[in-house]
């Protein structure tokens, strides 16, 4: 019996191949799953991967590099703390030089 696919599962796979350091969007993985416009729904993959093993949510944000899903961590600074124990800076809920960090799957993958 062939499996049933899952977009929260190809999301996950993705996710895990991000290195330390580096961060990512929301509409870069969709881009690179062939779904452009489905930037939401690897937000509500990234808010259930909470408990799915080796899956460092805490790598994926906004595409202006904003911890918008910041309230789905254990504490509310979890994401941060994460984050910067990485190397990366954040102030105000944004990691500093995101530009030059991002980690275009698209790119870094190979389409």
């Amino acid at each position: 019996m062939a499996k049933e696919y899952s977009f929260f599962e190809d999301v996950y796979e993705v996710v895990k191949l991000i290195p330390s350091g580096r961060a990512t969007s929301y509409g870069l993985i969709a881009n690179y799953l062939g779904t452009k416009l489905s930037a939401r729904m690897v937000g509500w993959a990234m808010n259930a991967a909470h408990g799915v093993p080796d899956v460092p949510a805490h790598r994926v944000v906004n595409r202006d590099g904003l911890l918008t899903g910041k309230a789905h961590f254990a504490t509310p600074t979890l994401m941060q703390e994460l984050l910067e124990e990485e190397g990366l800076t954040v102030e105000k809920d944004k990691i500093q030089h995101f530009k030059s960090i991002v980690w275009d799957p698209a790119v870094e993958l190979g389409i």
